[in-house]
């Protein structure tokens, strides 16, 4: 077996660095420096522009008032509507095997799965009552169903994983 991850803490310092320099650091830090230089090298040059943004909060309360929605949307645009997105999922998958691995393994376990409750029918019809007969049929039914239609472009499986304990514990 590999080292535990408390053998490379290091590693794990520095990563958790990584995080937060570029999630928080460095986007306040670059924000608070293009507003600044935006405002003090154009704006206030400008007497057109220094109308519109008579000061540095008005420019600040303007900016962030359209520029907050605006990049939230085009966040959304880029999650959700652009192959951008599906390009940085594919390259996630193609370097880090454990993100494949989980998707291949779950695949694995739902046919195993399948095949077990066929096998389990057939062995032991004799030994069921009704309802548990027609509780594995359905449960069987049922996976079988999805297995077939699911597709990894499709939403079948977010819907599925969203109703799953709602499905199976009732």
């Amino acid at each position: 077996m590999g080292k535990s991850s408390h053998d490379s803490i290091g590693f794990r310092a520095w990563y958790y660095f990584r995080m937060g320099w570029s999630t928080y650091f460095a986007f306040i830090f670059a924000a608070i420096n293009t507003l600044t230089v935006t405002y003090y090298l154009a704006i206030e040059n400008y007497p057109s522009l220094k109308e519109i943004f008579p000061s540095f909060e008005v420019y600040i309360i303007i900016i962030c008032s359209i520029g907050i929605p605006l990049l939230t949307i085009i966040g959304y645009v880029h999650y959700k509507r652009t192959k951008a997105r599906k390009a940085e999922v594919d390259i996630l998958i193609e370097t880090n095997p454990y993100v494949l691995r989980t998707l291949v393994n779950s695949d694995m376990l739902v046919i195993l799965n399948l095949k077990i409750l066929s096998l389990l029918q057939s062995i032991g019809s004799e030994k069921l009552t009704d309802d548990q007969k027609k509780e594995m049929k359905k449960i069987n039914d049922e996976l079988l169903e999805f297995t077939k239609t699911r597709k990894f472009r499709g939403t079948k499986d977010l819907e599925y994983f969203k109703n799953i304990d709602r499905k199976w514990f009732d």
